[in-house]
């Protein structure tokens, strides 16, 4: 069985994004070669940036709606209510609240400064 242990996001400003995840979720930096690569400690799944070639350009203002072809869940153990108003303060475009009662807790997509869509995804226990 294979483990999955790095996602790679192809990005236009490394540093940018290295930072948000960092200040955001509290990702420690690992590998990183200056405006060209970063890797962040996610739990068991690391995230790496890479800097995008050509064919990676995102259109102007960013990736929006179905321009996505991946999505970063993050599950959290904290309120989402808490974490999300965090997000909200720091400037980041956030969803609302919502879930799908018999299969998940409460959820909340938002995105990074290039547009990329992450969702939170809140642990709740048995007895909640």
């Amino acid at each position: 069985m294979a483990q999955l242990s790095r996602l790679i996001l192809y990005v236009q400003d490394v540093e940018r994004l290295s930072v948000f995840y960092r200040e955001a979720f509290g990702f420690l930096l690992g590998q990183h070669i200056e405006g060209e690569w970063a890797v962040l400690q996610a739990g068991p799944c690391e995230i790496g940036l890479l800097k995008a070639g050509a064919g990676y350009v995102a259109p102007p203002g960013g990736w929006r709606g179905d321009n996505n072809n991946a999505k970063l869940v993050f599950s959290i153990s904290e309120p989402i209510d808490v974490m999300r108003a965090r997000l909200v303060a720091l400037g980041v475009d956030m969803g609302p609240v919502k879930s799908y009662p018999g299969l998940t807790g409460p959820l909340c997509d938002g995105r990074d400064p290039e547009g990329n869509v992450f969702q939170l995804m809140e642990i709740v226990s048995a007895g909640n």
